[in-house]
């Protein structure tokens, strides 16, 4: 860490933080500040106090109660936060010394980044910034705000819209009177071993003071250590290609599944004798689902089609993701109608509903496919899910959400589509007993034991 702070910069070691978002991106982190009461590389003794800031106003009364909807934070870790103070009240922004930006950005119908949210909370933080001087001034002690942004956003978002958004609402100029910087999140919800902590930060600001002022602060927290990039868009660029890459491998191993299903070959057989090479990487077929992998390639290929190149593999990728559930409810009525079984009017049990496993997030699943799919086949689906919330499924996609495997009722089908460990830890031979004998249970992960009642991809 470097030892000495910018004089008009505030102290890293004892500011005011204010986390915009506490979603599963922002309470972790506000957490992990309020938490952290020494720094990690001097030892030097923190005295930081963290606002956390979400429009959610149930999200907000929960998490002043000690619970976490989202179990990514638990009862004992929120409280042990003494540092820590929730608020949905936009007047407490104007404390803030640093802004922590960590709200979603999705995109919308038509694949487009909706930056509404993120826009929103710059227009929050400009009215702030502003007050904020006026507060200071009076006491003459106005020290510099710095203002990080973590969402997923295009590269040059942050400077050329976010920025013009906050010299507007403040009033003040950009470089001389606040600072911005961009550090992308690595959060892997459900993910207990890989958190905050645990994993490299990519760091940057927007000039080369504010950049080291940022990487010193973050490094207070990380014990994996920061990594500080030369420019915010550099550090932009880098968290949508990391999960760029992801999709477009997992479309490959998506597209050999297709292949050799036409070759009647186990696809996960041949990827476990391939990956017995050295630099063979290992990825799985399946749906891609979330707010990450199945969102972030269109942030870089909207920029790229701005100016005029149309990225050709990314969206291919894409293409080939976003059509595996509905390749895969085909390969089931098909295996369905060689049996001589009607569809129509039958029932298929989907077991997991959220994006990934042992996680609650139902954002931008692609379980959702499978059941529209099913329907169009005149098929209907029950759904059993003991993470999601019935009630925001219902809000959401309109479906109605089971906790528990029904005892008596067969189905034609199953497909165990989000392999949660409360499903994992049933007998698979249960699992089959709900289905008829001659109805088709499918392992969409390909988890559980090999079986010939079992098909995979």
């Amino acid at each position: 860490m470097r030892q000495k702070n910018p004089l008009n910069y505030p102290d890293i070691f004892n500011c005011n933080i204010v986390v915009v978002g506490l979603g599963y991106v922002g309470l972790p982190l506000a957490v992990e500040f309020a938490s952290v009461k020494s720094c990690i590389k001097s030892k030097k003794i923190i005295n930081r106090k963290v606002i956390g800031y979400d429009i959610n106003q149930k999200r907000i009364l929960d998490l002043k109660k000690g619970f976490d909807d989202t179990k990514e934070i638990s009862f004992d870790k929120l409280k042990s936060a003494s540092s820590l103070e929730f608020t949905n009240t936009e007047d407490r922004l104007s404390d803030g010394d640093v802004f922590l930006v960590t709200v979603p950005t999705p995109i919308n119908e038509a694949k487009i980044p909706d930056l509404s949210i993120v826009k929103k909370a710059s227009i929050e933080i400009g009215k702030a910034l502003k007050i904020r001087k006026e507060k200071r001034d009076k006491n003459n002690n106005y020290k510099i705000p710095i203002v990080i942004f973590e969402s997923t956003v295009y590269p040059g978002a942050t400077e050329e819209l976010c920025v013009p958004i906050l010299e507007q609402g403040s009033g003040l100029k950009f470089n001389e009177e606040f600072m911005c910087g961009y550090s992308p999140e690595r959060i892997n919800p459900g993910d207990s071993e890989h958190t905050i902590s645990s994993i490299i930060k990519v760091t940057s600001g927007c000039n080369p003071e504010a950049a080291n002022w940022i990487d010193d602060f973050y490094s207070s927290i990380i014990k994996a250590g920061t990594f500080l990039a030369p420019s915010i868009k550099v550090a932009e660029a880098a968290k949508v290609i990391e999960n760029t890459q992801r999709d477009i491998n997992i479309a490959l191993v998506n597209e050999f599944a297709i292949i050799f299903e036409k070759m009647n070959i186990d696809t996960l057989d041949v990827l476990e004798a391939a990956s017995t090479k050295w630099n063979f990487l290992d990825f799985k077929p399946g749906l891609v689902g979330g707010h990450c992998i199945g969102v972030d390639p269109y942030y870089l290929t909207y920029k790229a089609q701005k100016l005029n190149y149309h990225p050709d593999m990314v969206l291919a990728g894409r293409r080939i993701n976003d059509r595996m559930a509905s390749w895969i409810i085909e390969q089931i009525v098909l295996d369905l109608t060689k049996k001589r079984l009607t569809v129509g009017g039958e029932t298929v049990l989907i077991l997991g509903f959220t994006f990934k496993e042992n996680c609650t997030d139902i954002r931008n699943t692609k379980v959702i496919d499978l059941i529209k799919t099913i329907n169009k086949y005149g098929m209907k689906s029950h759904v059993v899910d003991p993470l999601a919330s019935a009630k925001e499924t219902e809000n959401e996609y309109g479906i109605t959400i089971h906790k528990d495997l029904p005892e008596e009722r067969k189905f034609i089908a199953a497909i165990l589509a989000v392999p949660h460990k409360e499903f994992l830890a049933i007998d698979s031979s249960k699992l089959l007993n709900s289905i008829y004998d001659d109805g088709i249970f499918f392992d969409l992960k390909g988890v559980l034991p090999r079986n010939k009642n079992i098909s995979r991809i």
